[in-house]
């Protein structure tokens, strides 16, 4: 068996089984105002949009209710309405600033589901690229990010910051 150096990793496995000691991080991290820092790149009425700290591709992004709660159908009507507005502008941003070429869109309901954080909903919006998948996650089980996070939410958080780029 060979092995990738994935340091990074080790703050995801870390991490994992905290919730139930340090509380929602959904929750917690637009309570802090820290926006930058906690990857928050929009603040809407009702919900928020996070870039997923451990993306499946570069740009992944969460669409979040301030609310904490667990499933569809615990949203107000108002919730549902800003995530696919937020979706779409998401969609719109990305296809723009990052050239993504398509779009994986989708909430895990439920652990079993494969939601990491099952408590609190959110919808994963993942820009793909023609090419983006290649040997690596076939051969290596390794998924390859190619941009730092941080350096994506820069490009991404001036556009979302714009009222008028929808």
């Amino acid at each position: 068996m060979e092995y990738l150096w994935a340091p990074w990793r080790i703050e995801y496995v870390k991490k994992a089984g905290d919730e139930g000691e340090k509380g929602c991080i959904l929750c917690t991290k637009p309570a802090q105002r820290n926006d930058t820092d906690n990857l928050i790149l929009y603040r809407g009425q009702y919900c928020f949009i996070i870039m997923n700290s451990f993306p499946y591709n570069s740009g992944h992004l969460m669409i979040t209710p301030y609310r904490h709660v667990a499933s569809l159908e615990d949203l107000h009507s108002e919730e549902r309405a800003e995530i696919f507005t937020l979706a779409s502008r998401s969609v719109a941003i990305q296809k723009r600033v990052l050239r993504a070429d398509g779009f994986n869109i989708g909430i895990n309901l439920g652990r079993i589901a494969g939601a990491g954080i099952d408590k609190h909903i959110h919808t994963h919006v993942v820009p793909r690229w023609v090419g983006d998948t290649n040997f690596m996650p076939v051969v290596g089980d390794i998924k390859v990010v190619n941009e730092a996070i941080k350096d994506t939410y820069h490009k991404l958080a001036v556009e979302f910051s714009n009222k008028a780029g929808a």
